[in-house]
This record gives C-alpha cells, structure tokens and sequence, in this order.
C-alpha cells in the first residue's frame, strides 16, 4: 500500500493521499533471454532546449546494441528489449552521442506493471489530471514523499509507490496548483515526470512487444 499524507478534497466525494555512438562505449549485453523496458529521459525537447530527434535516438539505441528499440511521443521515452539495460552506461552512450547530459530512468515491464496497479484507486479518475514521478535511485520515494513542501489542500495529491510517485490535481482547480514548489527543488532533478495516460500507454506498448 503507497505511502501518502491523507486529506479529503472537499466537494470531490472521494479521499485522496496528500502532501498537499560514439565506439567508446560498450554495446548492450546481447542475451536472448531479454526483457522489455521502458528508457524515461528527463528535460528533452523542452522549451527548445536538448533537441533530439526520435530517429536519431531510436538509432544511437539500436547502435548501443539493444533490440525491439521504439520511441513514444516527443519527451524521450524508449521502448526497448535487452538482457540487462545499466542507466549509468545508457546516459554516458548518450552524452557521447549528441553532447548533453541526460538523465535516464529505466524500467522494466513488470516494474511499469507494478507502478500501474498500485496507483491511487482515482489516479485515473476524469476529475483529476494525474502524473506519475519516477525516482532516480538512490532517491527513494519515502524520502522524496517526506522532502514534498506543502502542497494546495483540496487541489493537490500526492503519494509514494514502487520508485515513484503518484501525483495528481483537481481538474477544475488546476490553477491552484502548487506543483510548482516541488519542481523547483534541488531533488526534482533525480525525478522525470509523465502523465498517466503516457504512463499507461507505455505499458500497454510494452505488452505488445
């Protein structure tokens, strides 16, 4: 069961949890025993900054040595089949190949499953626009969930789970929002954020691999 800080949201009838290739590098283990997995890559194509195209990432991956190798939507995400997939050598493969530093966050399929099934039972709910969190280890989500400032009551929701976290605001009062004071915390930068309908889509694309 997720971690979380509970409020009620009032005039929302539910309860809700918060807190208100470059040839230096070595190609990817080849096993035929390979797993899906999902690359998260954080801060590209943002605001016209780390532009990278999908081809061109899709193929410094397929250069790195991993098979199956797709990309979903604009925001770095890449699905991909390997044996093992180190985020470390990934990140240094993708420095070397387009100059810039970039975070990268790995999960396996059965990870993202997990993520997925014990979110909060209204992540999904039509009154709310949810996002998952995913933590670079070593930060973990019990440690991040206790550094979250204070967020809107009765707006904002927050709660820990496998490695992320789950976080959500009321649709009608998006505007008051107070997202923003977690996003400019040193910490949000071992974080990537994704919205659940990405999220999900992810693992469905997964499954049909």
């Amino acid at each position: 069961m997720p971690l979380s800080r509970t409020t009620k949201r009032e005039g929302y009838g539910f309860e809700s949890s918060t807190a208100t290739l470059a040839t230096s590098v070595p190609p990817a283990t080849i096993d035929p025993m390979t797993t899906p997995h999902v690359a998260l890559l954080r801060g590209i194509n943002v605001g016209g900054k780390n532009l990278i195209s999908m081809a061109e990432l899709a193929e410094a991956f397929r250069d790195a040595g991993y098979t199956e190798v797709r990309t979903h939507l604009q925001s770095g995400n890449v699905l991909f089949a390997a044996g093992r997939a180190a985020e470390d050598g990934i990140e240094r493969m993708l420095e070397q190949r387009f100059g810039i530093p970039i975070l990268v966050i790995v999960r396996t399929r059965d990870e993202l499953a997990a993520i997925v099934a014990k979110a909060p039972a209204d992540h999904a709910s039509a009154d709310l626009r949810s996002e998952v969190i995913f933590l670079k280890s070593p930060l973990t989500a019990k440690a991040a969930l206790a550094q979250v400032p204070e967020l809107r009551e009765g707006v904002d929701s927050i709660s820990a789970g496998p490695g992320v976290l789950y976080f959500s605001r009321v649709k009608a009062r998006a505007t008051k929002t107070r997202v923003q004071t977690l996003m400019a915390m040193p910490m949000f930068k071992q974080m990537t954020m994704r919205t659940w309908g990405t999220t999900t889509r992810l693992l469905a694309l997964l499954d049909e691999a």
